[in-house]
């Protein structure tokens, strides 16, 4: 199946999910070339995904130039010392984790005087090896980034353990979400997004099942 016609078929999948909630579908353009890339852009999807900046940089400001409209969103953990090129390249930050990390986004928008919309990555697992603020620290991370920092940090986002029922993890980002007043939920990917998105999902982040299997290699 091409890009075109995955893109299409998982596009026609989250509007019956959604049932009439607007839903943004965020294309994880993660570990694929840039002609790849291109072959979604050309059937006009703009809002992507990636994890790492260094990759980012090296195929979304050519990217920018030849296609307009494009938000990039960057939904892989982020280091302090890759702030300044994450601020400069993503449109939407989706894993603000920490008040260290908050602190360094918030300098860095200063400095540059662009602002960047900012999610909290919440650990709804506890998995020690996985990024994310604990849920129960999540309402007083977006109260010093939004209070104390000024950020624009305007929803949540989860990755659910892989080996559990991911419904829990989905209704307790979305309760995260509700009860800090925050519109945008993050959460859902190939093989859980209708689920996510019966749950609350505002946004899913889809990469397999439109670009096919990635070469980790």
């Amino acid at each position: 199946m091409s890009v075109a016609s995955a893109l299409l078929a998982v596009h026609g999948a989250v509007r019956r999910a959604a049932a009439g909630r607007d839903v943004t579908l965020v294309a994880v353009s993660k570990t694929h070339d840039a002609e790849t890339v291109a072959q979604a852009l050309a059937a006009g999807h703009r809002v992507f995904g990636e994890n790492r900046v260094q990759e980012a940089m090296a195929k979304w400001p050519a990217l920018k130039k030849s296609f307009d409209g494009i938000v990039l969103h960057l939904i892989g953990p982020l280091q302090t010392n890759k702030v300044r090129d994450a601020v400069a390249l993503f449109d939407v930050v989706e894993t603000l984790d920490r008040p260290k990390l908050a602190r360094a986004l918030a300098e860095e928008m200063r400095r540059s005087g662009r602002v960047v919309e900012c999610l909290v990555q919440v650990n709804t697992g506890r998995e020690a090896q996985k990024a994310g603020i604990d849920p129960d620290h999540a309402d007083a991370l977006i109260a010093l980034a939004r209070d104390q920092y000024g950020l624009r940090v305007t929803g949540v986002m989860c990755i659910p353990p892989a080996d559990q029922d991911p419904t829990p993890h989905f209704r307790l980002l979305a309760e995260i979400a509700r009860r800090n007043g925050l519109e945008v939920v993050s959460m859902g990917m190939s093989g859980d997004f209708e689920t996510a998105i019966a749950a609350g999902a505002t946004h899913v982040r889809v990469g397999s099942a439109i670009f096919g299997a990635r070469d980790y290699a």
